[in-house]
């Protein structure tokens, strides 16, 4: 390998360093009595020692990390190890393909060090590598300017010209960076015309004569050929020809030059948008493609779509797109297998690009060992589902079929098929489903293959029931689609016992489908059976069918009953509601004509708490919310405390009277947000909030809610002028806000949308978004931005907090594309962030529970009360007194009130009527009736 190689030039003399710095400057310079600096220098080459070890130990835990590798190679280079810094970049080209940057970095560090022929022959095998990464107008560039040095040896000059020739046809079309290239290659041809140039005052040979026509045809050839070719700045050159040539410029070059200049014009807008687009620019590139596939140049197709790939490099669509393009149209096997390498390098987490890649090597008779390889390297690629496991193994056992000989009984090829599906039902059991909790393959898809591979191809119906016996085993018995596959597969190559079989079966397990399987064995005993066989047939089916009516009756049923006992619950709900509502305003009215014989001067309050304290719509459309009235935790009121001083009654009534009531007119909900979460200890929350919504848009009001006490209640009314405003107020949500995640919502009346819920994020799979667990409580959005940002450009990340603002080791991590949170999710999971390990995973939240059954299950929490046990629970001793007949008894009253029994507050508001005393006599027919 051309790294072996390289280690070979330096592996007599292990001390060698780079060159640093200036070799003018004189290595004994330094001031010895400079010891500080000194002793500084000793602690940072320590230091950097010490990093070295450690970033080694690192790769040989993980050697996937990409800044690992690029760090280590970073400190090797500083601190001068050659020997070392080779292997590390030796490394890490195997595994991943290299920037520019990297491979001039590299191809420098070389070139400083080759000096001997042998050593330079090294530098152009690692020329060859670096151009078949990317194509690059720099690097190539870089590697025929190499090869002008080496002109001296034999062979020299013609090594130049095919290097030169290879890069014009690399990126020669390159709009913007080509003409470097033609302008580098017509100096370099000029240098040799200088050079054949006869001596002045001398007469040339006719040898000389012929050798200087041929050096100018090659300039005037190369003048020619840039000409025809779309290249910015191509007047310049065009003059450039005109001066240099002493003949006439001819009609052909002028025709075809006119012609690039007009393709070059149609190419301008695109290679402007380019310019002026922000990375990715994968929409620019697109449309750049989609221009030259309409052209239908193969050549510059591949070229726009290489350097699309440049800059988007971990972007499968992408690749996978033009490894089509390359695969239907230009079919070149040593181009197609270079594409296909280097997308599976670049996107080794993609499944589709391994399958495409085995599917060409395959195409284009690649020998079965390599294919087989290359099958394993994927299986150690990391897929990121359990699906991607069943479908790279579903491809190489489909190439593995396509090389077996089925007219002979036996053979090698054979042998390895069967053995490989042995192999992949295992591999799923195993190790996809001990990673992924599911081995990806439910239905069995792969031994259902096979099965129908030993029936079909090899006659073994034996081998192919013993298979489908294995598939029903596996939870498939119940789907009716199973056994009629099965049927089929008999049907076609079995006999019809084993038919008959296989439907009766059916009919016994099936629980999806039952009346179609029931369908299919009459419709086969119709046809085959005898009498006998059909009347076992009709019975079977019958007695089934009968049986599945009534677990469906019974369903039915169930589910009638459940829906009837929601009815009443609502019911029951709405009419507790109702009377709550009378008694509260009973109440109310009560404590008001109170204080008003109290005091005269409490009439008006007393008049205005004849309210109701809850939203609720009035004749004039206003919405109004009275916060007068502390509420518990049901939204009771709190205890009166009867006996007050006349002082503190005067100071409450006082506070009461300064406190306005908080009015929002509905007809502005558009207009309006609702604004919850906040500290409750904010001062000014008026102030406060107006410096920060201001930035939305003009403000016209804010209404902020506070308690009969005076105090803030933590939420407010923020109107606007404009709707734009409000819109972009929601924008706001979630903002910390003294510590605290402000709530934003839009205001909904919820009394004609009792359902409205607002929930800003995805709760779907979104493959771009990262959900990462685990982390340390003390863990900065900074930094974890720090830590993601490595693998690809983040957009947004969001750390999960409670109501009160406290982390809970939570994040959501947005990147720009799929490709690099695939490749974020590889690098990151299992990571190590201040002592804790984090799990990374794609964001898939579960799904949410439907609004009814949540309600359902929060009134069936309330409809038993609580029983109190002591600290160490219930005791064995601690048994109920009442008899069992009592305690079946139902208590319809008791479960009127909104689902839950009423408790002490609720009691003294709406006091029950005592329940009707019973006699023994009574009690002993209530037992009897039991």
């Amino acid at each position: 390998m051309a790294a072996a190689g390289a280690e070979a030039v330096v592996a007599e003399d292990e001390e060698k360093r780079l060159p640093e710095g200036d070799p003018e400057s004189g290595g004994d310079s330094e001031d010895e009595g400079d010891s500080d600096s000194s002793g500084d220098g000793e602690d940072e080459e320590k230091e950097n020692e010490a990093e070295i070890q450690r970033l080694e130990e690192q790769l040989s835990i993980n050697a996937f990390d990409y800044n690992c590798h690029l760090d280590l190679i970073k400190l090797l280079r500083q601190e001068g190890e050659l020997v070392k810094l080779r292997r590390a970049r030796q490394k890490m080209s195997e595994l991943f393909p290299l920037t520019e940057e990297i491979w001039l970095d590299w191809l420098k560090d070389e070139i400083k060090m080759a000096s001997e022929s042998s050593e330079r022959e090294k530098v152009y095998e690692l020329f060859e590598r670096a151009v078949k990464d990317y194509i690059c107008p720099e690097i190539w560039l870089e590697y025929a300017q190499y090869s002008i040095g080496g002109i001296g040896q034999e062979g020299g000059i013609e090594r130049v010209r095919s290097i030169f020739e290879r890069a014009l046809t690399a990126v020669g079309l390159h709009v913007t960076k080509g003409t470097a290239l033609w302008e580098a290659y017509r100096e370099f041809e000029n240098a040799i015309l200088e050079t054949a140039q006869p001596a002045p005052g001398s007469v040339p040979s006719p040898e000389q004569q012929q050798m200087l026509c041929t050096q100018l045809e090659k300039i005037h050839t190369l003048f020619r050929r840039q000409l025809g070719i779309p290249l910015l700045d191509m007047e310049t050159s065009y003059a450039e020809y005109e001066e240099w040539s002493e003949d006439p410029i001819p009609e052909t070059t002028i025709k075809n030059y006119k012609k690039a200049l007009q393709q070059l014009e149609k190419c301008k807008p695109y290679e402007e948008a380019l310019l002026g687009a922000e990375t990715p620019k994968l929409a620019e590139y697109q449309a750049y493609i989609d221009f030259e596939m309409k052209a239908g140049d193969p050549a510059r197709i591949q070229l726009i779509y290489e350097r699309a790939l440049a800059e988007n490099c971990l972007v499968p669509d992408l690749w996978a797109r033009y490894n089509q393009y390359l695969d239907r149209q230009l079919k070149v096997k040593e181009l197609v297998l270079s594409a296909h390498d280097r997308a599976v390098r670049n996107c080794p987490w993609t499944v589709g690009l391994w399958i495409r890649y085995l599917l060409a090597m395959e195409r284009h008779r690649v020998d079965h060992s390599s294919i087989s390889e290359m099958f394993e390297k994927a299986l150690n690629a990391g897929f990121i589902q359990a699906t991607d496991y069943v479908e790279i193994w579903q491809a190489y056992l489909d190439y593995l079929r396509r090389r077996v000989d089925f007219t002979q009984d036996s053979s090698k090829e054979l042998e390895e098929l069967r053995s490989a599906f042995a192999r992949a039902v295992e591999y799923l059991k195993q190790e996809v489903e001990e990673r992924f909790s599911e081995s990806g393959d439910p239905s069995c898809t792969i031994m259902q293959n096979w099965a129908r591979v030993e029936a079909r191809l090899c006659n073994n119906m034996q081998k192919a029931r013993e298979l489908w016996d294995n598939i029903m085993t596996k939870g498939n018995a119940k789907y009716a689609n199973m056994w009629l596959e099965y049927y089929n597969l008999e049907r076609a190559h079995g006999d019809t016992q084993h038919c008959r079989k296989a439907l009766h079966r059916a009919v016994q397990c099936t629980s999806d489908y039952p009346e179609h399987v029931c369908e299919v064995l009459l419709t086969l005993e119709r046809i085959e059976g005898t009498l006998e066989d059909w009347d076992a047939a009709v019975q079977k089916t019958e007695n089934r069918l009968a049986r599945v009516n009534e677990q469906r009756a019974k369903a039915a049923e169930k589910e009638a009953a459940l829906a009837k006992l929601e009815e009443e619950k609502a019911e029951q709900r709405k009419q507790a509601r109702a009377e709550k509502k009378a008694s509260k305003k009973a109440k109310k009215a009560r404590s008001g004509e109170k204080r008003k014989a109290d005091d005269d001067d409490e009439g008006e309050w007393g008049q205005e708490e004849e309210e109701q304290p809850s939203k609720r719509h009035k004749g004039d459309g206003l919405l109004e919310e009275d916060m007068e009235v502390e509420m518990g935790l049901f939204g009771r009121s709190g205890p009166e405390k009867p006996d007050r001083p006349a002082n503190q009654k005067e100071k409450a009534t006082t506070s009461r009277k300064d406190i306005p009531k908080v009015l929002h007119d509905s007809s502005k909900d558009n207009v309006t947000v609702f604004v919850s979460n906040l500290s409750y200890n904010m001062a000014e929350p008026e102030v406060k909030l107006k410096e920060l919504f201001e930035s939305c848009g003009e403000v016209a009001e804010i209404r902020p809610v506070f308690s009969n006490k005076g105090t803030f209640r933590g939420y407010c009314y923020v109107e606007f002028k404009e709707e734009k405003s409000a819109r972009q107020a929601l924008g706001l949500d979630r903002q910390a806000v003294e510590g605290r995640p402000m709530f934003v919502s839009p205001c909904v009346d919820k009394n004609k949308h009792p359902d409205f819920k607002v929930f800003r994020y995805s709760t779907t799979l979104e493959k771009h978004k990262l959900f990462i667990s685990g982390l340390p409580f003390s863990c900065t959005k900074e930094e974890l931005e720090d830590v993601c940002k490595a693998h690809g450009n983040v957009k947004d990340i969001r750390l999960v907090t409670n109501r009160a603002g406290k982390p809970k080791g939570l994040a959501y991590v947005e990147y720009e594309n799929e490709a690099q949170a695939s490749q974020a999710v590889l690098k990151m999971d299992g990571l190590t962030v201040k002592e804790h390990v984090i799990k990374v995973m794609i964001s898939n939240p579960p799904l949410r529970k439907l609004p009814d059954k949540a309600e359902a299950g929060r009134a069936s929490q309330f409809a038993v009360p609580r029983q109190v046990y002591g600290a160490r629970g219930k005791g064995r001793t601690q048994l109920s007194m009442v008899p069992r007949a009592l305690q079946r008894q139902g208590n319809p009253v008791a479960k009127a009130e909104n689902g839950m029994v009423q408790n002490s507050a609720a009691a003294s508001s709406a006091p029950p009527e005592e329940p009707k005393k019973m006699s023994n006599a009574d009690f002993a027919k209530m037992l009897l009736k039991k």
